[in-house]
């Protein structure tokens, strides 16, 4: 895929729109990205201030939105437990105010704003994930999460090297940007000696780890042309994202059986 304007949409979230009940492995995985969507928003957000591919990034974010959205809805349907509607509640509130932020122009001051409601939400939305993986009471249901996690953690990286490159908060998203990789290396590793791991899902890592090593080739700022360094981030991060959130729903499979 040469870019991510239709990621998700057909191919994931199409599939799974029809369906009329919400299982809990499919809340793990949907609540997982939300926590994606939250930093994928903002890199788009960061790609259009910096002029990166603008017009394929306002398709990028206005499809990652009507997909938080949806998935909002859909997890709103499964709430079994006080603490969990709770934590709809606050991922609601929060949206609100983030979606806002998103509509503003591709301003430096509009761009500090994003990254304080991209972080009020995705902490918001990594709270919810939590609390469906301990409803799902499995070890299956952790994988999930962390595999899911590392949707966001792409996006993120992604979101601090774009928003750097515009020269927004340039020190603390370096430091950000850091400690994203070093939990995405700990989490890859983890994934990659799962116990659980079926033949379908050693095949994506496999995938995964050959994309994390063009990612991360992106990510050293070896490219001198700032402009194209940009776009490499870009593109690669999607690529990424696309083999982890394959890689997410075998592991919700795990959680179903």
């Amino acid at each position: 895929m040469s870019t991510a304007a239709a990621l998700f949409i057909p191919a994931v979230f199409a599939a799974e729109a029809g369906k009329g009940s919400l299982s809990i492995g499919a809340a793990i995985n949907k609540a997982g990205r939300q926590r994606m969507l939250s930093q994928r928003m903002a890199k788009a957000f960061a790609m259009q201030t910096a002029g990166v591919m603008p017009d394929k990034a306002g398709s990028l974010l206005e499809q990652s939105r009507k997909l938080f959205e949806a998935q909002l809805a859909e997890l709103k349907t499964l709430a079994p437990t006080e603490a969990i509607q709770v934590a709809l509640a606050d991922l609601d509130k929060v949206w609100a105010s983030y979606r806002e932020v998103l509509g503003k122009p591709r301003t430096p001051e509009n761009a500090q704003l994003v990254l304080a409601e991209s972080e009020k939400t995705l902490r918001a939305a990594h709270a919810l994930t939590g609390l469906y993986e301990k409803q799902a009471a499995s070890s299956a249901g952790h994988l999930v999460n962390i595999s899911g996690r590392q949707r966001m953690l792409s996006q993120r990286m992604a979101k601090c090297f774009l928003f750097e490159q515009s020269g927004v908060a340039a020190e603390t998203l370096r430091k950000e940007q850091e400690a994203a990789r070093r939990d995405f290396v700990a989490a890859l590793s983890e994934l990659n000696a799962a116990p659980q791991n079926t033949a379908e899902i050693r095949t994506e890592l496999e995938l995964a780890n050959t994309q994390w090593l063009f990612f991360k080739q992106a990510l050293n700022g070896q490219e001198r042309n700032r402009e194209v360094a940009a776009r490499n981030v870009a593109t690669t991060s999607e690529r990424i994202l696309e083999v982890m959130d394959g890689l997410t729903g075998q592991y919700e499979k795990l959680v179903r059986t």
